[in-house]
């Protein structure tokens, strides 16, 4: 005659409380995974358009404090992109009005630090060469603006850039060495960067969904 094993209703209890735990922990790790990439992707977005806010504004106290004949038009120029940057970050669930606040303290200065360095992600001059992108010089450049990241003015138009540091007629080429695109711009204004593509520029090197190239080469090619 078998004799069935029962267990005592406390240990039950215990049993079913660490099996509840075990499942909600496994949950918990799955939610936590599927949801890492797009927080990842978001503070990416935000980070960029924060940074283009930051420029923007820095471009405007500028022409505040050192006014010519064209700074109203230059400031109601930008004051519109700062606008349109807003409605971005508003989309794309960031802090609208956000802005960075190390802008002109670093690499983005560029007027008070012109002399940056690299940091140690920085690829050199000498890395794998770039896919040639529309309208891009053949001839090695320049390399400027060593450990700078690049982002966007937010302005229509043709492809074209601005910068603190070459007049207007300079012709840069910036490379985003994440994705071996590359585009070849005339600077045709004045920013708060060593280099600020404006919207369609951007598009012709950006990775889909980013606001910012971290990793960037940029060369004086005319």
């Amino acid at each position: 005659m078998s004799r069935r094993r029962t267990l005592d209703p406390k240990k039950k209890i215990a049993l079913l409380v660490s099996a509840a735990a075990v499942a909600g922990g496994g949950a918990f790790a799955l939610a936590s995974t599927s949801n890492a990439a797009p927080a990842a992707q978001s503070s990416v977005v935000c980070d960029g358009l924060a940074t283009a806010l930051g420029n923007n504004e820095k471009f405007i106290e500028g022409q505040r404090t050192a006014p010519d004949a064209q700074s109203q038009a230059r400031i109601a120029n930008r004051e519109a992109v700062i606008a349109q940057i807003k409605v971005q970050q508003e989309a794309s669930g960031c802090t609208v009005g956000e802005s960075d606040a190390n802008v002109g303290a670093g690499a983005e200065a560029g007027a008070q630090a012109p002399a940056e360095s690299a940091p140690a992600e920085q690829p050199s001059q000498s890395a794998s060469a770039p896919a040639a992108g529309a309208g891009d010089d053949a001839a090695a450049g320049e390399q400027v603006c060593n450990g700078s990241t690049v982002t966007l003015s937010g302005e229509a138009g043709a492809p074209a850039a601005s910068s603190n540091q070459f007049p207007a007629g300079t012709k840069l080429r910036v490379t985003n060495l994440d994705n071996n695109k590359s585009t070849t711009v005339e600077v045709t204004s004045v920013s708060g960067s060593c280099a600020l593509l404006n919207n369609a520029a951007f598009e012709q090197v950006r990775e889909p969904g980013k606001f910012l190239i971290r990793k960037a080469l940029i060369e004086k090619v005319g």
